[in-house]
């Protein structure tokens, strides 16, 4: 109670994530139309009133960052970086091509820098739904230098990682996963996660630790004996694709530092999954209560399969404290404020 959802952009080209940079700018990656867009705010009123266009011609663009005089981007088939100063509002020469990743299947690359800027992590899913033998980038973590050198895996078994955040303070990564098909309506639960240096995390062997999938029933006896059983289990097939913690100060003290999920919604099961903003509380770092609702509303007529109108993706901690949410379908960002208790 005491929440309101209003617009607070549209006319957007299914946009899916966001990135402030220091002087405000919003950045939002449209992943289909290959474009990054920056909503400027002018007369400070919470709602932006300009809108440039940042870079086009970026193949499945959805991971950003800001590092050292570089905006880095995610394009599924390669980490690029462009020469970057405060207040620019259009990319500058031509990119620098740091990375070069395979493509087909999963095509979301995030990136997080780690809090000292030595290191910078990307998440690449797998090519296949629960196929072995896969690129060992894919279904990972990986860890490069800045400038792309000194690649090494930091942790694996993660069949689609998509969000990529440090916890609030921290140099620990936390990742949301969407896990494998086939199994049935409730098989096989996405989860968010902290993520261990050397982590394994059962796919496509096992799930929630060393539950043999019955394809792979017997195989690599060595990497599940070690499987980690994720911090939070989602229903399965929900899509959790988004992941923020809360730092702002705008809603109340039990949401400080709490983890917002971006459920974008299932397309294979019976009744509709997903479709919602859940939320987790979290005390010292951890896990403190079980997985709730947020916000909901994009199910229609019961939840039965093509009646949702919206699919939320990332919900991003706005500078005011407020949350935003981007919604690929509806081609919008949502904005959720606190407005007391009622």
């Amino acid at each position: 109670m005491g929440f309101t959802v209003t617009l607070y952009a549209d006319n957007l080209q299914a946009p899916r994530t966001m990135m402030y940079a220091p002087n405000g700018d919003l950045f939002v990656a449209q992943s289909r139309a290959g474009s990054v867009v920056i909503l400027r705010d002018n007369n400070n009123d919470g709602i932006p009133d300009t809108r440039y266009n940042y870079a086009q011609g970026l193949n499945g663009v959805f991971g950003m960052a800001i590092h050292d005089g570089y905006l880095y981007l995610g394009r599924t088939d390669s980490i690029i970086r462009y020469k970057y100063k405060d207040g620019d509002t259009q990319a500058q020469g031509t990119p620098e091509k740091l990375v070069d990743f395979p493509t087909g299947g999963h095509s979301t690359r995030t990136i997080v820098f780690s809090r000292d800027g030595k290191k910078m992590y990307v998440a690449v899913g797998s090519m296949s739904n629960k196929s072995d033998g896969e690129d060992p980038v894919r279904a990972a973590i990986n860890e490069y230098n800045p400038d792309g050198t000194g690649h090494r895996i930091f942790a694996s078994g993660l069949r689609n990682p998509v969000a990529l955040t440090l916890y609030p303070g921290t140099d620990t990564i936390w990742t949301s996963v969407n896990e494998r098909d086939t199994l049935g309506d409730d098989l096989v639960p996405d989860y968010i996660t902290s993520v261990k240096d050397g982590g394994f995390y059962g796919w496509p062997y096992s799930y929630i630790g060393s539950n043999y999938d019955p394809e792979h029933k017997g195989k690599r006896p060595d990497l599940v004996a070690r499987a980690i059983v994720p911090d939070v289990l989602i229903p399965a097939h929900s899509a959790a694709v988004g992941l923020t913690f809360y730092t702002g100060t705008q809603f109340p003290e039990r949401y400080r530092n709490g983890a917002f999920i971006g459920l974008h919604g299932s397309w294979n099961r019976s009744k509709l999954a997903g479709y919602r903003i859940a939320f987790v509380p979290f005390q010292n770092g951890k896990p403190a209560g079980p997985l709730e609702d947020f916000v909901t509303g994009w199910i229609l007529n019961g939840g039965n399969p093509g009646t949702a109108w919206g699919r939320p993706v990332s919900p991003y901690v706005a500078r005011a404290g407020s949350l935003l949410i981007t919604d690929d379908v509806a081609n919008k960002i949502w904005r959720v404020r606190y407005n007391g208790g009622r």
